[in-house]
C-alpha cells in the first residue's frame, strides 16, 4: 500500500502540536528536551509509536488524514509522553503511572491508552482461527508465523491453542 501524501498544512499543524506540548513539558519539568523526529510511516491499525532510542515519533498517515484534530490533540501528546517518560524515568511500564502522570499532570491531556478511530481503511486481511470458546481473527503476520511454525497463539479466555478454521458452537 502506498503512503498517502500529507498536505503541508497538516504536517505543520502536527509539528505545532508537538512543539506546544514539548514546550509545556520543558516548562513544567524545568528541563529542556530535544525535538523528536516526526516520521509518517506507521502502518497497520496503530495511530502512532514512540521509538525511544531513536527519539522519534512515527505516525500513521492514513489515520492522521482521517482523524486530523484528534491526532493533534491526543496522538501527538500520547507518543511524546512515552519519550518524555523514558528520558525522565528510564524504562518503565509503557502506560504505567509515570506515563499517566506525564499525560495528565504535565501535558494536560486525558490519559487514554488506545484510540477509537475507525480502522476499516487500514485493516489488513485477517484469517479465521478458533479455540474452544470463540472465533478469532489473526493478522497476516501472525497467520504466517503459525504456518512457518514460529509462533502459536492461545485464547486469553479458555487458554486453548488457536487452530485455523471457523468456530462451530456446539
Amino acid at each position: 500500500m502506498k503512503t498517502p501524501r500529507l498536505p503541508i498544512a497538516l504536517q505543520q499543524a502536527v509539528m505545532r502540536s508537538l512543539r506546544h506540548f514539548l514546550a509545556l513539558a520543558s516548562q513544567r519539568l524545568e528541563r529542556d528536551f530535544a525535538e523528536p523526529r516526526l516520521v509518517y510511516q506507521q502502518r497497520g491499525t496503530a495511530a502512532g509509536t514512540a521509538w525511544l532510542a531513536e527519539w522519534e515519533i512515527r505516525l500513521n498517515p492514513v489515520l492522521l488524514q482521517e482523524n486530523q484534530q484528534a491526532f493533534i490533540d491526543e496522538v501527538v501528546p500520547h507518543e511524546l509522553a512515552h519519550l518524555l517518560v523514558w528520558k525522565t524515568f528510564g524504562r518503565v511500564t509503557p502506560h504505567g503511572k509515570e506515563w499517566k502522570w506525564m499525560m495528565e499532570e504535565v501535558l494536560g491531556v486525558p490519559a487514554r491508552r488506545t484510540h477509537q478511530f475507525e480502522i476499516a481503511s487500514v485493516r489488513s486481511n485477517t484469517f479465521p482461527y478458533r479455540c474452544r470458546c470463540q472465533q478469532h481473527q489473526l493478522t497476516v503476520r501472525r497467520h504466517n508465523r503459525v504456518l512457518r511454525g514460529e509462533s502459536e497463539y492461545r485464547c486469553v479466555n479458555c487458554g486453548t491453542l488457536l487452530q485455523p478454521g471457523e468456530f462451530m458452537p456446539g
